[in-house]
This record gives C-alpha cells, structure tokens and sequence, in this order.
C-alpha cells in the first residue's frame, strides 16, 4: 500500500524560500516519475513539478526559474526548493507518481499535503 508523506511547509514573507519534501512508501520509488501538485482554497489541484526516473524535470510556467524539484532514490524521497515566494503560491502541496510522464497522478491516493502560506 503506497504512502506519501509530506513536510517542510510553513508561513513566509514574499520572496522567500521553503523546501519540501515527500517521503514515498510502498511503491517502486526510483522507476516512478514523480511530481508536485498544489490546491489552493477554490481552486482546482493543479501540477507544478515533475522528475523522471533519470532525472528530467518539467515545471508549469508560473513556477519555472523560481522552484527546483529533486529526488533521492536511496531515501525514497522527492523534493521542491521554492525560491523567490508569492504569494499566489499559497496552496496546500501534495505529491504523487505519476503515469508515464504525463502530468496525471498515478494513484488515487493523497498524502495530507503540507500548507505553503506566503505572506507578510
């Protein structure tokens, strides 16, 4: 049974920084792609990140140049460094494996996310 463990969230000033991290359990962790999505209050769960198996990232526009997502195989664990905060980046962060590497989460099932509240 798969577990996705998330952590590293908190309240910054604009123009911060925060580093996530997802702990994965019961999957094949280093064959998976893995991504970052995000929900904030009304709105739809959207995709932030993505990493292959190899290495390749992918990132939506309004992130890209401000978050770097990594992995650690050996740890089971995934990565996002968010630099350069705004606060429309407030949401609650979640992380899955995805199909292939499309941008659709391979499981149903949802970690509880860690809150990412940016603001002065």
């Amino acid at each position: 049974q798969v577990q996705l463990v998330e952590s590293g969230g908190g309240l910054v000033q604009p123009g911060g920084s925060l580093r996530l991290s997802c702990a994965a359990s019961g999957t094949i962790f280093s064959i998976d792609a893995m991504g970052w999505y995000r929900q904030a209050p009304g709105k739809q769960r959207e995709s932030v990140a993505a990493i292959s198996s190899g290495g390749s990232t992918r990132y939506a526009d309004s992130v890209k140049g401000r978050f770097t997502i990594s992995r650690d195989n050996a740890k089971n664990t995934v990565y996002l460094q968010m630099n350069s905060l705004k606060p429309e980046d407030t949401a609650v962060y979640y992380c899955n494996a995805l199909r292939g590497w499309t941008a659709t989460p391979k499981y149903d099932y949802w970690g509880q996310g860690t809150q990412v509240t940016v603001s002065s």
